[in-house]
This record gives C-alpha cells, structure tokens and sequence, in this order.
C-alpha cells in the first residue's frame, strides 16, 4: 500500500486552493458544485489518487458518471497519476448502468431471476411490446409501443415498479397502461431479461429489501465519489443515497446551472437539496474558469442569472478579457450558414484557427440543414456529431425514396426500402419475391394477375401501387410541395412517425425540413421539379464524401455539446420559437431549462462566441418572422458587438447594441 510521501504533492500539483481542499478533504459528505470549465475532472480524478495515496484500498473506492467515455477518461486520467506507484488493484470507475448490471450478476436471484439475465436493447424491448399490443388486442393507433415504453421508463425511472403503478392510477388511459406495464414485466421476467432502466430499479429494490445485501456494499464501497450529479435522476438519486448512508463518504461533484437533460427524468433539485440530505456536508464552490475569456463568462452569467431555482456563483478567470459577443442578425437560414462560413475563412486566413477549432450549434436537428448546405456547397470539411447527415436520416431517406419512384417505378431498391414503411404486414419472403419479381411498381395486371403472394401481403402490394400510381398522376397538377403533402398523407407517415415520442416529434419535424427544400422548385412543372430535387440531392451526397480527416468543422445540438469545449462556437437559431423552444413559453421550469442550455452552448467557447438570428425562417415547410431570443437581451450591453448582415451596419457603440436588445 502506498504511503504519505512526495507523491502527495505531486498529486496537487498546478491545483488552485479550492480544488486542493475538495482533493484533500477524505472523511463526511462533500459536495463540489464545479462551474463550467473549472476542472472538475481534473478535481475527482486527482481526489481519487490522493485517497489513495492516504492508504484507503482502491477496493473501497467507487467513482460514476454517465458515459463510458466519462468513465474511461477517468480510469486513465487515475492510471496516468498512479503510473510511478506500481499499483495493481484499482478503484472501481464506472457508469451507473454497468456498476448496476454487475451488483445483479451477483444478487438478482433474489427477485427471481437467474444470475445469467439478459439485457433487452431498445430494439429488443420495442418486438416484445408490439407483440403484447397485439396480444392485448388493443388500438395501436391510441397506444403505439414507443409510446408506452416512454411511459414506463418514465415509471422506472421514478422507482415505481408494475404494482405500484397499478396501485396508484385511475383513468382509463392508466388502467391500460397498467396491463401494458404488467404484462411488459412478465415478459421480461419469462425471458430472464431486464431493461436498460430495470439495472437501476433493480438494484434498488434489492438494496431496500435485503438490508444484509445492501451493508455487504456498503462495507465495501466506503468511498463514493458522483460525477455530473445535477444530471442523476430519482433512481439514481436514491441508489447512491443508499450507499453511501454508512459511512457518509460521498463526494457529488456537478453544476445545476448545466442540468440540461429533464426529459431524461435529470433533477437538478438533487444538487440543491443536498445539504439538507447531508446536514454535516462541506460546500465547496470551484469558480475560477481555465476555459474562457473573462467576457465570455461575463455574458453567460447574465443569461444563467435570470433563472431562479441555482445556486449563486461567478465564474471568473486570469485569462484576457476577451472578444466581445459577436450577435449577428442574418436574412434567413441560408444567409445564416453563408455568414458562418465567411467568418470560419475569415479566421483561418488570418492563421489563428484550423477547422476543427469550430464548432455550430444549434437547438434542433433540423436546423442543420441549411448550415450543412452552405458546407456542402463550398465542399468545406465538417462533420456532423450526435446524430447523421440531413439528407441519410432514415425518415428523410424513406420520402426520398417515395419519390424516387415516382419517377421510376421499376426502382426496386427504393421499393425495398418503403414496402414495409409505413408496415403494411409484407412478409420477408414476400418482399424478396417482390424486388425479384416485379417490374414495374404501378403495373397493376402484372400485380393482380401474375404475381402470386400470400392473400394479405398481395392486398398490401395492390394498396402501395395505388398509392404511387394515384400520386403520379398529379405530377401534371400539383406543385411540388403539395406532391410530398400528398404522398405523406396518403401513407400516414405523420402519425408512424409521431410515436407520442421527442424522437417521433424530432423526425417528423426533419420531413417538415425536406418541404422546406422543395419549396424553392415549385415554380417549375412539378415533374422537372422533382427530378432537379433528386438530382440535386445526390450532387450533395455526392460531394459530401469528404477524406474523413479529424480537422473539420463540428456541427451538433446544444445538447451534444455539453462537456467539450472548442475555441471559436457559433451559436445559430437565436429566436423566438426555437432558443428558447416554443415548447416552453407556458412553462417556467422548462424556460429555465433553456436558459441553462443556453448557458451550456455560450460557455463552451474558450476566445470567441457568435449568436446569430434571422429575420425570416423557413423550418418545417413554414415561413416565420420570430424576434430575436430573449437570451441575447440578458446580456449586459457592454459586452455585445451587435452587426446586421441585412443592412451592413457595424454596432460599434451602446446606442446600436441597443436596437437588438430592444427589438
């Protein structure tokens, strides 16, 4: 076992004053409320070799967060200030799900299950709760299964299990939810599986019920350290509260200013109860920024300040003061990936910045769309982190190849594609035969009269060559927008996608995105219309084919960026209506929430910050005029250098800063 020598201060090295006390306080619950860029890592990690340094056995330690990436970078992170110990044994670092699933491998015989279980991926859990609304015989255009899944990971998350449910709900859509709930967990049950949510639940359960099991531990984790603790939700909550209620060693190191994640069951009010858990806990604030200019702090504090329900702190830091915000009003979405280009060009002419000291945000997905265009076009390197490129989204690639047969019936790999999306009940065998066979989608005497299927698959085949044959022939009437309306209403596509889910909601309003591209060719005969669209879209699939080199522009949501930080951040989309969403103008827990996702996107710029907005938008196949965010108005004047792309005037001076802030 390692003792006291210069290895300690080795360990504290380069740390200021209060990192060094949040690393060299061992004994009594401690929480680290660590503001954006202050080094939080850098605190738990360093905390966790110094306890060992103390001759606390590694065995003893447990340390979580919530992504194996997290986690991996603090195994390392530990390793790396460990490396001249020669130590062998090291703590447990670890996600909450796998420090979880490996408690059940040991102890879920206790509920009934073999120690063997398996764990059901979403894929897994959505086959068996199609199966059970068709065993329940119920509507599935009232209770669609993703839809009863949100609902009873909502439930799990909670700590509710299927018998508390059924205890405490009334009304007719909670009665149903109730057989969906019970059968949902006899199923799993019969498989010997569990859920990504039940690994928690679970535990929790056995925790509470066997307290023998929950002090064995307890006993040997006596040292517990949460990372990102605004970010855990009841379960996880009440998971480390049980652990941890022994020896009251529990270190939670988070921010409630970046809780950002809600609809995740997320409950920053963790963080601020705290004390009141722990009434001995020491409180220790890390406020000195490494990250950001002193400007950039300044303005994100004026943002996170409105907000009611935080904690109180100011990040400040020894770094320069700084840029000031650059807001930027722009004509439209175009004009807004246009002038984010031009600045990228601008600042790496001036051999300050290479591509990958970018980063685009953005508040939806379907925003990228225009940004990603204005790369495509000027074939400039960038990648797109957290989700895929606009026009390989599995909703837009399925319109796509609607129309693609439209224009070529015989097109048998979009055939393949569709013949099932919507489901339509075409059976594997079915489908091949189909692609192998027909030739031509709209010839209905080959279909009825040559084509031998099962009688239901055939009916489902007759049914989409009506579909497309009907919409073809409007091709000589209708614009080209009011042909894509057509062809989604004919299938029902809106309401297979809008599974009750913001997945659903996110993927409809990427289809809503794709009539906004369309809209431009409508002046056209609608059947050269949507040969340039389809033309024009493969262009840009085409050129996108990039050398996938590292040093590119990342674009991704103000959610993907949380916990990376980039030298140059464009904030896009700063309206009205999308930041802050207008999801949450009737609810002030959820403005709060988009104010500190505001606070996340300014705060991870470390020299210079945009905020751009539009005058006109078209998102979702609709033109809108929204004002400029409220977010903007929150920053003190001083710190804004407002310009109009529209008019080309240069606000150098309080007196124009304050036509954006007034508008």
């Amino acid at each position: 076992m390692l003792h006291e020598n210069n290895k300690q201060s080795n360990i504290l090295d380069g740390l200021n004053d209060r990192q060094k006390e949040a690393i060299t306080t061992i004994d009594g619950p401690i929480l680290i409320i660590a503001g954006a860029g202050s080094g939080k890592t850098k605190a738990l990690t360093h905390r966790i070799a110094y306890l060992i340094n103390q001759n606390i056995e590694p065995t003893n330690i447990l340390a979580v967060t919530f992504t194996n990436k997290a986690a991996s970078e603090m195994k390392e992170r530990v390793k790396n200030i460990l490396k001249e110990t020669g130590l062998s044994v090291f703590p447990t670092i670890s996600t909450f799900h796998s420090f979880c699933a490996k408690i059940l491998r040991h102890e879920i015989h206790l509920l009934g299950y073999t120690n063997n279980f398996i764990i059901f991926d979403s894929n897994d859990q959505l086959s068996l709760m199609k199966k059970i609304i068709k065993n329940l015989n119920v509507n599935s255009d009232k209770f669609k299964p993703k839809t009863m899944l949100n609902a009873i990971s909502d439930a799990k998350n909670e700590l509710i299990d299927h018998e508390t449910y059924e205890k405490n709900n009334e009304g007719f859509f909670e009665e149903t939810m109730v057989k969906f709930y019970n059968e949902y967990q006899r199923e799993l049950k019969k498989n010997n599986a569990v859920d990504f949510d039940d690994l928690i639940m679970l535990t929790v359960q056995i925790f509470q019920k066997y307290p023998q099991i929950l002090k064995k531990y307890q006993n040997q984790y006596k040292y517990i350290l949460i990372d990102e603790y605004q970010d855990t939700n009841q379960a996880q909550y009440i998971l480390t509260k049980l652990l941890a209620q022994k020896n009251n060693n529990i270190c939670v190191v988070g921010d409630d200013w970046q809780c950002i994640y809600s609809w995740r069951k997320a409950d920053f009010r963790n963080i601020l109860k705290f004390e009141k858990d722990w009434p001995n806990a020491k409180i220790i604030m890390l406020e000195e920024n490494y990250r950001s200019t002193q400007n950039i702090l300044n303005a994100s504090h004026g943002i996170i300040s409105k907000n009611i329900y935080r904690t109180d702190k100011k990040l400040w830091t020894e770094a320069e003061k700084g840029a000031l915000i650059a807001v930027n009003e722009v004509w439209d979405e175009n004009a807004e990936g246009q002038f984010i280009l031009k600045e990228i060009n601008k600042l790496i002419s001036e051999q300050k910045y290479s591509p990958k000291d970018f980063v685009v945000l953005y508040r939806t997905n379907a925003q990228s769309r225009a940004i990603e265009e204005s790369f495509l076009q000027a074939n400039f390197p960038y990648k797109i982190i957290g989700t895929v490129r606009f026009y390989a989204r599995r909703e837009v690639k399925d319109v796509l190849a609607y129309l693609r047969l439209l224009i070529n019936p015989a097109d048998t790999i979009s055939l393949q594609r569709i013949i099932n999306v919507p489901p339509r009940g075409i059976g594997k065998a079915s489908v091949e035969k189909i692609v192998t066979e027909t030739i031509d989608i709209t010839d209905e005497h080959f279909l009825k009269n040559k084509l031998i299927l099962p009688l239901k698959a055939h009916k489902s085949l007759i049914d989409l060559s009506g579909i497309i044959s009907y919409t073809r022939d409007r091709l000589d009437t209708l614009n080209l927008t009011k042909l894509i309306n057509t062809v989604l209403s004919r299938i029902g596509y809106e309401n297979f996608v809008k599974d009750g889910t913001d997945e659903g909601e996110s993927r409809w309003e990427n289809v809503q995105e794709l009539i906004t591209v369309a809209k431009k060719y409508n002046s056209l005969n609608c059947e050269i219309a949507l040969k340039q669209l389809l033309e024009d879209i493969t262009l840009i699939s085409e050129s996108d084919e990039i050398d996938s080199e590292k040093n590119m522009v990342n674009l991704m949501t103000l959610h993907s960026v949380k916990g990376l930080e980039f030298p140059v951040v464009f904030i896009t989309g700063c309206e009205e209506g999308l930041l802050p969403h207008s999801r949450s103008w009737t609810d002030p827990a959820q403005m709060e929430e988009e104010r500190r996702l505001c606070y996340v996107g300014l705060t991870r710029a470390k020299k210079i910050a945009y905020m751009t907005f539009a005058a006109q938008r078209n998102l979702y196949g609709r033109s809108g005029n929204n004002a400029p965010s409220r977010f903007i108005a929150d920053i003190p004047k001083h710190l804004i250098n407002f310009q109009s792309q529209i008019l080309g005037n240069n606000a150098d001076n309080e007196n124009d800063n304050d036509e954006i802030i007034n508008l």
